[in-house]
């Protein structure tokens, strides 16, 4: 059966507001977790000072855990869009570095609230454990996302999950110092580390062998 005329755009008005609810959820959480600290926050606290029911804060989130995770969810859609964007023949290296410098304007722009979120995963002992940088699966994404732009399929090699373990490593640790106070250029420093790995990717020994290639 057809859909009716204008179907789509309610279905997209739909998921706009929902997406608009979860980020506004996020916040409202992230806003307790640091007046509190993460482990006096329940999900009930959450619903009332969001002034939504706790069905509705399960539509968006599994537990409070998965609301800590968002920045990553939110970070990795930003990757995803670029990735999708950049041009056919652009090498994956590229492609990855710019992808992260990209990510390294939101968090120079956001600085002050990631900063405020690492907090509160230092001072809480199971965020400490559960939240170790980017988790497996959001490197996997971040690899597939990088075959499906070039229409390959199947398992990836191993030079293209190092490459982007290279890229996930550099940007962790950038991250870190930045929001530590102990980089003055933080964007020129996020791409002298890019740099830094590429020139280790074509010393000699390794010629033939690059890391962007397939």
């Amino acid at each position: 059966m057809a859909e009716p005329e204008g179907s789509d755009q309610i279905t997209g008005l739909r998921d706009l507001k929902r997406e608009r609810n979860r980020v506004l959820t996020a916040e409202t959480a992230w806003r307790l977790f640091i007046e509190r600290g993460y482990d006096n926050v329940t999900v009930a606290d959450i619903c009332a000072a969001a002034e939504i029911a706790p069905r509705t804060f399960h539509r968006y989130f599994a537990s409070k855990d998965d609301v800590v995770g968002e920045p990553v969810r939110y970070m990795t859609s930003l990757m995803a869009e670029h990735i999708a964007g950049a041009p056919a023949g652009m090498p994956d290296q590229a492609v990855l570095r710019s992808a992260m410098h990209k990510l390294g304007v939101f968090v120079v722009e956001h600085r002050d609230w990631l900063g405020a979120l690492r907090t509160v995963i230092q001072n809480s002992v199971h965020l400490r454990e559960s939240h170790q940088g980017v988790p497996p699966e959001r490197e996997q994404e971040i690899i597939a996302m990088l075959a499906a732009r070039r229409g390959e399929s199947g398992e990836p090699g191993w030079r293209q999950r190092l490459l982007v373990a290279y890229a996930v490593t550099a940007f962790r640790i950038w991250h870190d110092e930045y929001l530590r106070g102990k980089v003055s250029d933080p964007l020129k420093q996020l791409d002298e580390m890019f740099a830094t790995i590429e020139a280790t990717e074509s010393r000699p020994g390794l010629e033939g062998h690059s890391l962007g290639g397939k």
